[in-house]
């Protein structure tokens, strides 16, 4: 297939470079010049503009930060939407808001182009091994289409329903399960850490009895032992959270925990660790507030 690809941060880079390995043709932009370096090494065209990127693409894929640099780049000057035509095709596998998914559907939909919203699960050594898990949705036909695309970059797919919305709203939850687990996580190191217990053995010992969990795992070994490379940050959580929290105000809904897991990551920012590893920072907020 022939792609134009928007976003080359850390996990847009890792995602371009596994689709060009399986074969196909990739235009890419970033607002950075020079992230584009990297794929432009194993044969990617450079794209001007957001627009310029679609020219004879089968789809366009856009892997932005957030909801503000999705409106720039779709509905702005030489912006995606405008470039785009009937029969086309967007899969954005950002992490977006709900009602951003919302917006572009409706938008999508008056212009004859396929919209699937797949945004993915995993950190960026995961988006290099071809490791991801995605979600999407969309109509079954675009699904379809979006398929080859989402072979060389996950282990799986879960097909959320035929309204994008759905997808986005997947992630956001998603994402609060995992600011959860760390945060849970680092209060059990804290605690055990009282008790005189190693973390990483109180971890070995529950791990074992109570989850058998990978995940549990590759998180508890990124908060003991932090990783040279940033992954998620701080920031990045925070605004996760703030989106889902939108999202179930939107509905009526009052999720408690989340509404306490905001307070931490205010106080994260505030102690100067907005741009700390995600899971990192986390478990820094619970080794301070364990010390009160």
């Amino acid at each position: 297939m022939r792609i134009g690809f928007l976003g080359l941060g850390k996990m847009g880079t890792p995602m371009a470079l596994r689709l060009i390995g399986a074969g196909h043709e990739l235009a890419v932009w970033n607002r950075t010049e020079g992230k584009t370096e990297p794929l432009l090494r194993e044969g990617a065209i450079a794209a001007a503009t957001p627009a310029e990127a679609e020219l004879g693409a089968d789809a366009v894929i856009t892997m932005l930060f957030d909801d503000a640099a999705n409106e720039d780049v779709l509905f702005g000057p030489n912006g995606l939407l405008d470039a785009l035509e009937p029969g086309g095709m967007h899969i954005a596998m950002s992490t977006i808001s709900v009602a951003l998914g919302e917006r572009l559907t409706a938008e999508h939909a008056k212009r004859g182009i396929d919209f699937v919203a797949a945004p993915v699960f995993g950190r960026p050594n995961v988006a290099a091994e071809g490791r991801l898990w995605i979600v999407a949705a969309g109509a079954p036909n675009a699904i379809e289409r979006a398929r080859p695309v989402f072979e060389p970059l996950s282990r799986g797919v879960t097909v959320i329903g035929t309204k994008p919305r759905q997808a986005n709203a997947v992630k956001l939850g998603g994402n609060f399960l995992i600011s959860a687990m760390i945060h849970s996580l680092g209060e059990a190191f804290v605690f055990a850490e009282g008790q005189d217990i190693e973390p990483a053995v109180f971890f070995e010992a529950v791990n074992s009895a109570l989850f058998q969990s990978p995940f549990y795992a590759a998180y508890a070994n990124v908060m003991l032992k932090p990783p040279e490379r940033v992954g998620a940050t701080i920031s990045l959580g925070q605004k996760d959270l703030r989106l889902l929290r939108e999202a179930a105000a939107s509905r009526n809904t009052r999720l408690s925990l989340a509404e306490n897991l905001a307070q931490v990551f205010a106080e994260a920012r505030a102690a100067g660790l907005a741009d700390e590893d995600w899971a990192v920072g986390q478990y820094r907020m619970a080794q301070r507030r364990g010390k009160a």
